[in-house]
């Protein structure tokens, strides 16, 4: 439901009760300006502001990549998995496929 300011602040217990079952648009002069939500969605919300926040695995490798540059290296080494003995089951099973 929607509701203007004024509705919203006469009756603000019920735009509250109602926000537990689906948020509360709030308008001023029919743009949007605030919505109550119930606690358990604030709730996630923090927990999705606080995962975003988090570095990108491509910002890591970023980090990475500096990290390496200021020792000298310009790269990992990569050896390959069958040089060291490590299989790639991926390709194991399609070998048997064939």
């Amino acid at each position: 439901m929607s509701w203007n300011i004024a509705q919203a602040k006469q009756q603000f217990s019920e735009v509250v009760r109602l926000s537990a079952s689906e948020p509360q648009a709030i308008y001023n002069r029919e743009t949007p300006v605030a919505a109550v939500i119930s606690a358990e969605e604030y709730t996630r919300f923090l927990q999705w502001k606080l995962a975003a926040q988090e570095p990108t695995l491509m910002q890591q490798f970023d980090e990475l990549k500096l990290a390496l540059a200021e020792t000298g290296q310009a790269e990992l080494e990569v050896i390959p998995r069958h040089l060291i003995g490590r299989l790639n089951p991926f390709t194991v099973v399609l070998n048997e496929k064939l």
